[in-house]
């Protein structure tokens, strides 16, 4: 709807004006009204009209005058004015300064009615001619891509490209021309105009489809559907029916990255970085290749065996505090490392993938940061000994928890509130997600993908952890038995509870206690272990 202000220091006309239309019914809203120019500022700054109505002859500030003010700080603002025939030449000089119409007094409401429509109508048209040369079917098929414009303003796009943009599902996939020899070129080489209109015409025989040029070696499909398993289905014919063509046309292998199927609009922006993560992941491992196979021939590899699991938890549970000790115990590791063989530079690499993988599906902030795996190269290709791989992955986790702290300031509050509850409530036994998220009063499933983004944990893990920090204390510190220690944790079952706690410490409680073990408390624990 449009919005409507007047402005007319007679009082009868604002109010006739105001009462005789039914505004909604008319497709307007009547946003406010005001006896005179100096009055009316304030609230056309507040309301921002669409079109303002205003009287020429007012007290303290005039009708032009106000034009002029508004025309200068609100040129979107549609201006009629309100002229008797005797000041009609005040109606001219308001036309030179830009108003859109001018209406006689007296007039009727189906006289304003008529003029407020045409002016709507101008208002619509010029948006229209905006939109269409605002924007290019490549140019919103990348911001869609890109995630850089909303689902609102995308559907209007298309309406004036007269694309049909709605579906169910969409999928994101990127198709990369590349010689076929990539020992000679590991990187991707310029395509020939042919390779690229052969490619090109190949997709665009893909139905619910729209394909943009990213790069001069690269293409970007956008596929919509309603039914996801016949999605992925058609996208597989597609794709190996482009590689053999490329392969037999024109000698070029085709690589092909492809995101998940993903409801809504926006959607299409998590598809595409997961197709644009898969493509990194594809030519690091290109680039590397011969690295692997230099392992089978490198004694020094052999040697070195990471725990990739223990590398990811420290990313979603380690802080700075525990970095050194951190390192340390890496260091032991990679200083069996040779250095200037290509299979140390392939395991940084491939620690580097499962790294920033685990923080983009766990992290929130991590969806505005899909560029970062090109930004590493640079550092990758300097590392030449242990030292220098050390502080690689000192700064690389420093960079990844800046997402998870960006991902867990956003719903700090939130987080601190379910924190407290379960430490306060570890202890009952039936304590579940669904009462969880009814004291915090969000639903289920949004309280579980914030709390797991925000903090790396799920909430089962979060609940785990804690009931076994209180049980490590009451091992420590009470002459408690395992069953009673079981019970004040929340657990009814004794050996569910000692299985548990072996599975979380490594350690059975009795030999936890004969032990008299001094570890810090329990921050994390693997996924999957325990139950909410």
């Amino acid at each position: 709807m449009k919005k409507i202000m007047l402005v007319d220091d007679e009082i009868l006309i604002r109010e006739n004006i105001r009462e005789c239309i039914d505004w909604e019914k008319e497709g307007f809203l009547y946003c406010g009204d005001a006896p005179d120019g100096e009055l009316a500022l304030p609230i056309i700054e507040a309301q921002l009209p669409d079109i303002l109505i205003t009287d020429i002859k007012m007290p303290f500030m005039n009708g032009l005058e106000l034009t002029s003010v508004v025309r200068q700080k609100f040129p979107q603002i549609k201006i009629i004015i309100l002229s008797g025939h005797d000041d009609f030449q005040y109606a001219q000089k308001a036309l030179r300064l830009g108003v859109e119409d001018y209406c006689l007094k007296p007039f009727s409401a189906a006289d304003l009615l008529q003029l407020l429509r045409s002016v709507s109508a101008r208002i619509d048209e010029e948006l229209r001619i905006r939109h269409k040369y605002a924007y290019t079917p490549e140019n919103l098929f990348a911001d869609l891509c890109g995630g850089l414009i909303s689902t609102a303003a995308a559907y209007e796009a298309a309406a004036q490209l007269e694309l049909q943009l709605t579906a169910p599902y969409y999928a994101a996939a990127i198709f990369t021309l590349q010689p076929q020899n990539m020992e000679e070129s590991p990187e991707p080489s310029p395509a020939s105009p042919d390779a690229e209109a052969l490619l090109g015409g190949l997709l665009k025989e893909a139905a619910d489809s729209f394909i943009y040029k990213r790069s001069r070696t690269e293409m970007v499909l956008i596929y919509k559907g309603s039914d996801p398993v016949q999605m992925n289905h058609t996208l597989d014919e597609l794709c190996a029916a482009a590689k053999q063509r490329l392969r037999e046309g024109c000698g070029l292998e085709l690589s092909v990255s492809r995101g998940k199927v993903c409801e809504r609009l926006q959607g299409i922006h998590l598809s595409y970085l997961e197709a644009e993560n898969d493509r990194m992941f594809k030519q690091m491992s290109r680039m590397h290749s011969a690295a692997m196979l230099e392992a089978y021939y490198d004694p020094s590899a052999h040697g070195v065996l990471l725990d990739r699991s223990r590398l990811v938890q420290f990313l979603k549970s380690g802080d700075h505090r525990q970095m050194p000790g951190f390192l340390l115990e890496l260091s032991k590791e990679l200083e069996q490392m040779n250095w200037n063989s290509g299979y140390a530079c392939y395991l940084m690499n491939d620690i580097t993938l499962e790294l920033v993988q685990s923080a983009k599906n766990g992290f929130r902030a991590a969806a505005g940061h899909a560029g970062i795996l090109q930004e590493l190269q640079t550092p990758l290709k300097q590392i030449s000994s242990s030292d220098d791989g050390l502080q690689y992955l000192k700064q690389l986790y420093e960079r990844l928890w800046e997402w998870r702290s960006e991902g867990a300031d956003k719903h700090r509050e939130l987080i601190d509130r379910v924190k407290q509850y379960i430490r306060e409530q570890y202890d009952k036994e039936q304590l579940s997600l669904n009462d969880i998220s009814k004291v915090v009063r969000v639903s289920p499933s949004h309280l579980s993908k914030t709390f797991s983004q925000a903090t790396g944990q799920t909430i089962t893990e979060f609940l785990t952890a804690t009931r076994m920090d209180r049980a490590k204390e009451l091992l420590k510190s009470t002459g408690h038995k395992t069953f009673e220690i079981a019970y004040l944790v929340g657990y009814n079952d004794q050996h569910y509870f000692s299985n548990l706690f072996k599975k979380v410490t490594g350690m059975t409680p009795m030999e936890f206690r004969k032990q008299g073990n001094t570890e810090e408390p329990l921050h994390a624990i693997r996924r999957g272990a325990g139950n909410a």
